[in-house]
C-alpha cells in the first residue's frame, strides 16, 4: 500500500517513473493477500495515470479482485478493455460493460465478440443415467448359460430405466430453453446498458446481433411504441424478467406509470406466453431472411468494347484506261 500512495500522490508522473511503478507494482502484489490486493485495486482505480503493463495486470485478475478497476479506472486504453474481453470471462465482460462510458470501438468488439457461455443449470444439466443394477454373483453351480441369461436380463432392466429417464427428461419445463435462441450474458448486460443509457442505436445493433437478423427488423420492432413487440421479442431470447421490465421502462417511458401496484411494463411481459413468442420470433426472422437484402453498392455495368472485326479489303484496282491514256 505505501507503494500505490506514493504512485496515487504523483499528479503527472514521468516515463521514468511509471516504469519503476510496474516494475514494483508487480512483485509486491503476487505477495501480497487478498485483503491488500483489493485495497490496492480500489485505490488505483480512481488514478488518472498507469502503465498499460499495470492496467492489463490487474484487468486479468481474478474478478473478485478485477471487478472495481475495470468498471470505475479512467487509465484503461480501448485495447486494453478489449484484450481483457476476449482472454477473460463473461464476468470480466460484465464489468467492463457497467463502466460509466465507452468508446464505439469497446462497444462494437463487444457486440461482436462470440464466446461461447454456459447455459443455465436447468438447460445444461446432463442427461443422468440411472446406474447399472449390479449383478450378483453366479453360484457356483449354475453353468454358464444361466450366468449370461441373468446378464441379459440385467442389461434389459437398466436400458428400461434409462429409458423412463430420459421420457421424463422430455417434458417440458419453463426454464428448459434446449434448442432456443437464448442471449448471452455478454448481450444481455450490452441490451441492459444501452437500455439504461437510451441509446437507441446501440440497443439496436445488439439486438439485431442477439436475432442473428438484420438491423432494419430489429428497429422495426423497437418502433412499437406500445412495447408490446419489444417485450415478446426480449421473453423468446430468455431475458431475466425484472432485466426485461428495466429495459421497457426506460426504453418506453410510459411504460413505468404504476397500475395495481405494478408497471405497465410489468404487466405486458407478465401477460405474455413464451411459446407464442418463440413461434412469433421465429415468423419475424424469417420473413426478415426472405425480404431483407443487403445494400449492394450501385457498380456501373461494365462497358462492352465495340466488337471491330478489322477487314482487310483490297486495294482498289487502278483505272486502266487512265493510266493507259497518261503513257501515250
Amino acid at each position: 500500500m505505501a507503494t500505490v500512495s506514493s504512485f496515487e500522490n504523483l499528479s503527472h508522473p514521468t516515463r521514468s517513473e511509471l516504469r519503476q511503478f510496474a516494475e514494483l507494482f508487480m512483485p509486491l502484489f503476487q505477495a501480497s493477500s487478498d485483503e491488500a490486493k483489493r485495497q490496492a485495486v480500489a485505490a488505483l482505480s480512481q488514478c488518472e495515470n498507469m502503465p498499460a503493463a499495470v492496467a492489463l495486470f490487474i484487468g486479468n485478475q481474478p474478478i473478485e479482485i478485477a471487478a472495481p478497476f475495470l468498471a470505475a479506472s479512467k487509465a484503461i486504453a480501448d485495447d486494453t478493455l478489449i484484450t481483457i474481453a476476449r482472454m477473460q470471462g463473461a464476468a470480466h465482460v460484465k464489468a467492463i460493460v457497467s463502466r460509466d462510458s465507452l468508446s464505439p470501438k469497446v462497444i462494437d468488439a463487444l457486440v461482436a465478440l462470440r464466446q461461447t457461455q454456459p447455459r443455465s443449470a436447468a438447460a445444461s444439466a446432463p442427461i443422468t443415467e440411472s446406474p447399472a443394477v449390479p449383478l450378483a454373483p453366479a453360484p457356483t453351480e449354475t453353468n454358464e448359460a444361466d450366468a449370461l441369461e441373468e446378464q441379459r436380463i440385467a442389461n434389459e432392466e437398466a436400458l428400461r430405466e434409462r429409458i423412463l429417464g430420459l421420457a421424463g427428461h422430455l417434458g417440458h419445463k419453463e426454464d428448459d430453453r434446449l434448442g432456443l435462441r437464448t442471449l448471452t450474458d455478454i448481450q444481455e448486460a450490452l441490451l441492459v446498458r444501452f437500455a439504461r443509457s437510451r441509446e437507441a442505436t446501440h440497443f439496436a445493433t445488439a439486438l439485431a446481433d442477439a436475432l442473428s437478423a438484420s438491423r432494419w427488423l430489429a428497429e422495426r420492432i423497437m418502433l412499437d411504441l406500445s412495447g408490446q413487440q419489444l417485450a415478446t421479442t426480449l421473453t423468446s431470447l430468455g431475458m431475466n424478467f425484472l432485466d426485461a421490465v428495466f429495459v421497457l421502462e426506460r426504453l418506453y417511458p410510459h411504460l413505468a406509470e404504476q397500475q395495481h401496484n405494478v408497471t405497465r411494463g410489468w404487466m405486458v411481459l407478465d401477460a405474455l406466453d413464451p411459446e407464442e413468442c418463440h413461434e412469433r420470433v421465429d415468423a419475424w426472422r424469417r420473413a426478415d431472411r426472405y425480404t431483407y437484402k443487403p445494400e449492394v453498392p450501385n457498380v456501373p455495368p461494365p462497358q462492352e468494347t465495340p466488337n471491330t472485326r478489322f477487314i482487310r479489303q483490297a486495294a482498289p484496282q487502278r483505272d486502266m484506261r487512265v493510266m493507259g491514256r497518261r503513257y501515250r
